[in-house]
């Protein structure tokens, strides 16, 4: 019997697939938070589909490589590098937000403002380890900073938002006051991955 070839990159090319889907029918924000962490719990149960050119930490800061984009910019996937201890700013998103971690660890820690516009901690400091997922929202808790859990190793973790996030105007917190500064992140590399060359399994249904 003649087994069908799949490419490496498949799974992200079915987590897009069902994750394009979703939004187009789900507008519900806790149903569609729901239904996605499922769907990346199975894309970060593995790291053997991300390609190598999104893996590459910078020695000074962080990575932020574009996977995906949804067309409609209902979604964006990215692949966040963090070299040897790098860490964010305290930030928000303005969007929904999953984290799944796929290689090493992060920790976050989360905030909010009180009514005088003060940053104040809210609870500990959290660690993601391979497979965990954290999700961020401004309804459910949206301002966080995150790091390396790790200083002599790169950690990965595979990020889902209810936005073209690189594109999305968002907040950076100074510690200790209420001053707040407009950011945009943008993006680490100019290409994305091939999810659509499907030749390898199609030659292999030639008989």
């Amino acid at each position: 019997m003649q087994t069908l070839a799949t490419e490496p990159i498949s799974p992200l090319r079915d987590f897009i697939v069902a994750m394009t889907k979703l939004v187009e029918k789900e507008r519900d924000e806790n149903k569609l938070i729901a239904e996605s962490k499922k769907y990346l719990k199975t894309l970060i149960s593995t790291d053997t589909w991300l390609p190598e050119f999104c893996t590459v930490p910078h020695p000074d800061y962080y990575q932020q490589y574009l996977l995906h984009t949804d067309p409609l910019e209902r979604f964006s996937v990215v692949s966040f590098v963090w070299g040897p201890g790098q860490k964010t700013p305290i930030h928000d998103h303005t969007v929904w937000g999953l984290i799944g971690m796929l290689r090493g660890a992060e920790k976050g820690q989360r905030y909010t403002q009180d009514a005088s516009g003060e940053l104040v901690a809210v609870g500990s400091e959290a660690v993601l380890k391979q497979g965990d997922i954290e999700v961020v929202s401004p309804t459910l808790g949206d301002i966080h900073i995150v790091k390396n859990a790790f200083d002599d190793q790169t950690s990965i973790s595979i990020h889902v938002y209810g936005a073209n996030i690189g594109a999305v105007t968002r907040h950076v917190y100074e510690e200790g006051s209420n001053k707040v500064k407009k950011f945009v992140s943008g993006y680490s590399s100019t290409q994305v991955p091939n999810l659509w060359d499907r030749s390898a399994s199609v030659r292999a249904t030639i008989t």
